[in-house]
């Protein structure tokens, strides 16, 4: 009997790992050290300066993506939580109870371009944008030899929040993301929850974590958790990226308008529900045209794409390239989007014009900037300034004769000179000149046109004017 005790005493005392004694008084220092060692030992293995290093698996596999590395077998969780969880509730740690974060998401803030974290661009980018990017780790793709580093002994409770918290100590992205794979995999979710909820940069790992995994059951479990419900609400929109088949992505979209976003916010969700239900009609009706060959437009200029899906602004240019002159009473009306979808003016114009110049329909674009007073006089306009109407007509090969008559509406003097001499506008040149009763630069500009002319015919008669008072 006493051999045998003496053997299990000199197994543990010789033992890696020793087992737990009430007279050993720096546990808790050894502990921390040996979290410490263990952190350090992923910052070798995850080190971004070290290439011959390659992050892998607890099992010691290699691991190629972030996607790739958080897949854990139903078999392996399942053991995970029975038997290393059974005495979690023992050795919880005592925590703060810290208020539920305020979520920072704001679906009319993407719409419009900006928001509280850093601002996106579009609501496409939004939406394919995974969090915020200080909490975006890269795992590399696997080599031939890589390190292994094992976090199986933290078993405890205690151990494993040490082991975190030492993790986020060191700053490094990374190491934080590998220990919450290592505790997501081998913590209950309630109780995962709870202790990451008052330590908010591990929070947000693995809120960006799970968005980037595509974790998405386990993410929305979390925001619930945290009460984060317009956060919840966008994720669950996010899934229509997900889905495929247009009139199964119209009725996701459709049951999306009940979820807990503001009230300007479900505004944008019924415009794209809006959208996407029109543009089915637009495409079912344009299919049959442009198959049944009844539409010049759609025989001269074959379509290259579905409008299917596409951002509003190509709606409108796409509307308004095959569809200008229909009344506004249907679907396809430039107009009827304008109006249904609250389109600024300027965007209006802008699309128009570039839709309109590409057909080279000039007379278009001469009714889009003509405008009739109350006396009926006209005159032109254009909310978007004739120095930009210059530069898309002039992108779309627009002849001379057009280009001057938008280079004349320039007021900006310096600018109207430049782009006339850019675009050889040379009327608009000579008379600017005229007008500003500059002799000397008539003169000058006189060497830059073609000798017998018409041009230098005009030139020469303005100069040989003995009623113009010249400046100099």
């Amino acid at each position: 009997m006493s051999r045998a005790r003496a053997d299990e005493e000199e197994y543990w005392h010789s033992s890696k790992f020793r087992a737990f004694t009430f007279d050993d008084e720096d546990d808790e220092l050894s502990q921390l050290k040996e979290s410490k060692r263990a952190v350090n030992s992923l910052r070798d293995i995850v080190d971004d300066d070290d290439d011959d290093l390659e992050r892998v698996s607890w099992s010691g596999e290699p691991v190629g993506s972030i996607s790739w590395s958080i897949k854990e077998t139903a078999s392996s969780s399942t053991s995970s939580l029975e038997g290393r969880d059974s005495g979690l509730q023992k050795g919880s740690s005592s925590y703060a109870a810290f208020p539920k974060q305020v979520s920072s998401y704001s679906l009319s803030s993407l719409f419009k371009g900006r928001n509280k974290l850093p601002s996106f661009q579009s609501l496409s980018d939004a939406l394919s944008d995974t969090g915020v990017k200080n909490y975006a780790p890269e795992l590399r793709r696997p080599k031939a030899e890589y390190k292994v580093c094992s976090l199986e002994r933290f078993r405890s409770l205690q151990d494993k929040l040490v082991l975190l918290d030492e993790a986020v100590a060191g700053h490094d992205g990374n190491v934080i993301t590998a220990v919450l794979i290592f505790l997501k995999r081998t913590l209950r979710r309630e109780i995962l929850f709870r202790e990451l909820e008052v330590r908010q940069v591990a929070l947000c790992h693995l809120i960006h974590f799970l968005k980037e995994a595509g974790e998405q059951k386990l993410l929305l479990d979390l925001l619930r958790f945290l009460d984060r419900t317009e956060e919840v609400a966008l994720s669950q929109y996010r899934e229509h990226l997900n889905i495929q088949d247009v009139e199964k992505r119209r009725e996701f979209l459709k049951g999306c308008i009940g979820l807990p976003f503001s009230a300007e916010d479900t505004s944008h969700i019924q415009d794209h529900y809006t959208l996407l239900e029109r543009q089915i009609i637009i495409e079912a009706n344009d299919r049959h045209l442009e198959t049944a060959g009844q539409s010049e437009v759609f025989r001269k200029y074959p379509r290259k794409a579905s409008i299917l899906n596409m951002p509003l602004v190509t709606t409108l240019f796409y509307s308004c390239f095959y569809h200008y002159t229909e009344a506004e009473g249907t679907f396809s009306s430039p107009t009827n989007l304008k109006k249904t979808f609250k389109i600024p003016d300027k965007q209006y114009v802008l699309t128009a014009l570039a839709a309109r110049a590409k057909l080279r329909a000039w007379d278009d674009v001469d009714a889009l900037f003509t405008t009739k007073n109350w006396l009926g006089y006209t005159k032109k306009k254009a909310p978007i300034g004739f120095h930009r109407v210059v530069e898309i007509l002039q992108r779309n090969n627009a002849p001379v004769q057009v280009l001057q008559e938008y280079v004349r509406l320039v007021e900006d003097v310096e600018m109207r000179l430049n782009l006339a001499t850019k675009y050889k506008c040379h009327d608009v040149v000579i008379e600017t000149y005229k007008d500003l009763k500059d002799r000397i630069q008539l003169t000058a500009y006189k060497c830059k046109v073609e000798r017998g002319s018409a041009e230098e015919e005009k030139i020469n008669s303005i100069l040989n004017n003995m009623q113009i008072r010249w400046k100099n």
